[in-house]
């Protein structure tokens, strides 16, 4: 069943609140009653290489039933949390739009890395492309009426910013090279081991201990993604070692955004996770493009000839920079109304959900072995996430 655009604009209009838009009741009923009256395709879908729409899969429906629950959810204005029956709907729809963006990221983002060459393409470019959709999403929400106030951040405060929004860019960055590389099922297990890495820099670097329960878990994350690229059809060491990468840059992201926000006021200067995460998003396109100039600058011309000739590459390029920074800000918004715990678990199911839908969406190998690995792995992360809070309520 395909996503109709009454459902995906509702559910949108309903979560506005997540990019940054303050809407409301009223917002939601325009939309709706836009959509009902021009049945106009949705703005951003996954096409194919001959720019043909694809047939969404069975998260279509989810998304249909959700968009009827978040109908009634108000925007960014509301006092309080929208519930109903003792269920926080805005939360819900966080929730709902986190999945459902890092389904359709996965989904746009190898079909644009297709479109353009595949492995001998421009992964670099298309990464960088990415955030600069983002980018300019964000100076969107800045300028446009009762969007988002505009951060009051001082050039110190920028300066600091700079190591975390380089290691943003380079993991996301080498996550696009191993999804161009291999499999984004078998990139997505990879990327489910950046616990290990995290743990290794925060010991030995950031002199930040973790509990021996902590390290115990590590040989089962481990040891289940090397199960899972055993069977792997589309293995190639440059997807594994890309992979690694974006989990290096992802763990000292981590370490070095524990230490920004240590900076005293900035918080306050920033304003909300939403400013964070835009003014990174800007700073990691801007220091994407030296990168893009020195890997892939003498081919730029074929690329953007390539993209006038195949509607599928500026598509789903602009589809998956949408996507992605959707649901990352999303993603905050979700973890922030949440505690330890229920992160753990929405992180696992996320990963079980787009490993699996992206794989049969895109007819990736779903071997027995490579799916027991990736149990395994998935759950070592989770065991991993929560066994500090499991040892101390023993004691």
């Amino acid at each position: 069943m395909k996503v109709t655009p009454l459902a995906l604009l509702t559910i949108f209009a309903a979560s506005s609140s997540a990019f940054g838009l303050n809407g409301g009741a009223k917002s939601v009923a325009r939309a709706t009653r836009s959509a009902v009256s021009f049945h106009k395709p949705a703005l951003v879908q996954a096409v194919d290489v001959h720019g043909n729409r694809l047939a969404t899969s069975a998260l279509g429906d989810a998304s249909a039933d959700a968009s009827d629950a978040l109908s009634v959810r108000g925007g960014a204005a509301a006092s309080a949390p929208a519930k109903s029956g003792g269920i926080d709907v805005g939360l819900m729809a966080y929730f709902a739009l986190w999945y459902l963006g890092n389904y359709y990221y996965n989904i746009t983002n190898k079909l644009a890395l297709n479109a353009a060459g595949g492995k001998t393409g421009f992964p670099m470019t298309i990464s960088s492309l990415q955030l600069g959709v983002g980018a300019l999403y964000a100076l969107y929400l800045w300028v446009a009426p009762d969007a988002r106030k505009k951060p009051t951040i001082t050039m110190q405060d920028l300066v600091k910013m700079i190591p975390v929004s380089f290691c943003f860019m380079g993991a996301h960055s080498a996550s696009v090279f191993a999804m161009g590389m291999g499999a984004v099922s078998f990139a997505q297990i990879v990327k489910a081991a950046e616990p290990a890495f995290s743990a290794v820099l925060s010991q030995y670097v950031y002199g930040k201990p973790i509990s021996r329960a902590k390290w115990l878990c590590l040989p089962v994350v481990i040891g289940g993604v090397i199960l899972a690229s055993v069977k792997e059809l589309d293995f190639a060491w440059s997807a594994l070692i890309s992979a690694c990468i974006a989990n290096t840059f992802a763990a000292v992201k981590g370490n070095e955004n524990k230490k920004l926000m240590d900076t005293p006021g900035i918080k306050d200067r920033l304003g909300s996770v939403g400013n964070q995460f835009a003014l990174t998003t800007i700073l990691g396109f801007l220091m994407s493009i030296p990168f893009v100039l020195a890997k892939e600058g003498s081919r730029l011309g074929d690329f953007f000839q390539a993209a006038k000739t195949t509607p599928a590459i500026w598509k789903n390029v602009v589809a998956s920079g949408l996507w992605f920074y959707g649901y990352n800000e999303c993603a905050t918004m979700t973890l922030k109304k949440t505690n330890a715990v229920t992160q753990s678990v929405a992180n696992t199911a996320k990963r079980v959900i787009v490993i699996i839908g992206v794989a049969l969406v895109l007819g990736e190998s779903l071997d027995p072995i490579k799916l027991l690995g990736c149990s395994i792995g998935i759950f070592g992360v989770f065991l991993y996430s929560i066994i500090d809070t499991l040892v101390a309520k023993k004691k």
